[in-house]
């Protein structure tokens, strides 16, 4: 995951309030929970210190909240004052998260949401394609292509006389199946998608595929269910996309978890791979981290470390203050410090599953997929989960060059 969407956080010093909120049911005693909730929020956000007006600012935003606009929950961020960033939850958060601190608490959020991919789905029929962008911050429409749309049905009649017509309706589809996988690789390189899924006509969806670029075709897969049609989305779609948003997720995870277990030190080959608090802040401090990778629930992710005001500025303890500038330094969590440093130096961020994960789609809680995908766990071919020590103490980082 990039983060360059958290920019906005990281032009004031803070500090900042910050909230994970549910806004519960939607119905009268969703609504009642919901009231008393925020007031829990604001009130834990007063006891920790902050100032009226970004409590103020923070209770109208949450009294605002809908339920139906934000499902899963919300998360904000406020300073000065003023709601700077507001984010789409994918999964409910287990309890309501409200704190007041130097830095604004980035982990849950990329917890929450940070293990659904940006996932570019293609409705395609013989005559062009509209395409939906889907992604943390929810989903939206991104184009389409309108190919030929003459002559486009083939005849009822298998009459000698009718096969120059036939052939021209199918070179008509050839030439629309060019058009939407050119169409489409473009939309893939503008929408910053990771996984593409092609849904309707399936000659088409096959035509499209066979003519995407390489690197497009390797991340794109195909759905049976829906169409391009109004009215054609179903429960059915709804679950394959997310399953493909998923597996993507897993398998980036899994190709991330290999090269650091291969580049961690004391192997036969230069270190590209580092792990625990102090190696992981080394890193940060030389702008070297390239992927950072953070397992839920790990003993160091709250580990205290000082920063300054530059993003740069991190030091594992307070004696080494005098690297951090003339600002005076701040005692901030580990993790906090370290996506912030990831954010503004364009590092990746991948969040490694806890080993406890349960599966989020019906299908992937089948017994045969669950035995095969822990028995390859073993062979280091999954993303992991059973390797509980990867990366000790819950942070690692895979380096932009080796030592």
């Amino acid at each position: 995951m990039q983060l360059s969407f958290l920019e906005p956080l990281f032009d004031r010093s803070g500090p900042w309030a910050t909230v994970y909120f549910d806004p519960g049911q939607n119905d009268e005693s969703g609504a009642k929970r919901r009231e008393l909730s925020v007031r829990e929020v604001c009130r834990t956000l007063e006891e920790q210190g902050a100032d009226p007006a970004t409590t103020k600012a923070v209770r109208e935003v949450l009294t605002s909240t809908a339920t139906a606009d934000y499902p899963a929950g919300r998360a904000l961020f406020a300073a000065d004052g003023e709601v700077v960033l507001t984010r789409r939850l994918s999964r409910a958060p287990q309890g309501q998260i409200a704190c007041w601190s130097p830095l604004p608490r980035l982990a849950p959020l990329l917890e929450l949401s940070g293990r659904d991919p940006v996932c570019l789905v293609a409705y395609i029929d013989r005559m062009g394609a509209d395409f939906e962008r889907r992604g943390a911050g929810g989903t939206r429409d991104v184009g389409g292509v309108e190919g030929q749309q003459w002559p486009i049905h083939r005849t009822s009649t298998s009459d000698w006389s009718e096969r120059h017509f036939q052939l021209k309706v199918e070179n008509t589809w050839e030439h629309n199946a060019g058009e939407i996988a050119e169409a489409l690789a473009t939309a893939y390189e503008e929408s910053g998608a990771e996984v593409v899924v092609l849904v309707g006509d399936p000659r088409e969806r096959s035509a499209v595929r066979e003519r995407l670029p390489e690197a497009v075709r390797e991340v794109t897969v195909e759905t049976e269910h829906g169409g391009r049609a109004a009215g054609s989305d179903s429960p059915a779609l709804e679950e394959a996309i997310e399953r493909a948003r998923r597996e993507c997720a897993d398998r980036r995870v899994g190709v991330a978890l290999d090269r650091f277990r291969a580049g961690r030190v004391g192997t036969d080959r230069p270190t590209d791979a580092v792990e625990g608090v102090p190696a992981v802040v080394e890193a940060a401090r030389e702008h070297r981290i390239d992927t950072l990778l953070l397992r839920p629930g790990g003993p160091d992710l709250d580990r205290e470390t000082w920063v300054g005001t530059d993003p740069g500025q991190v030091a594992v303890r307070r004696g080494d203050a005098q690297t951090l500038g003339e600002s005076a330094p701040v005692s901030v969590r580990a993790d906090d410090a370290l996506l912030r440093s990831a954010a503004v130096t364009g590092a990746e961020v991948l969040i490694v599953p806890r080993p406890d994960d349960e599966p989020s789609l019906p299908g992937d809680a089948d017994p045969a997929a669950t035995t095969a995908k822990n028995d390859t766990a073993g062979a280091g071919n999954t993303t992991g989960t059973a390797d509980t020590d990867v990366p000790v103490g819950g942070i690692g980082a895979l380096l932009r060059w080796t030592y």
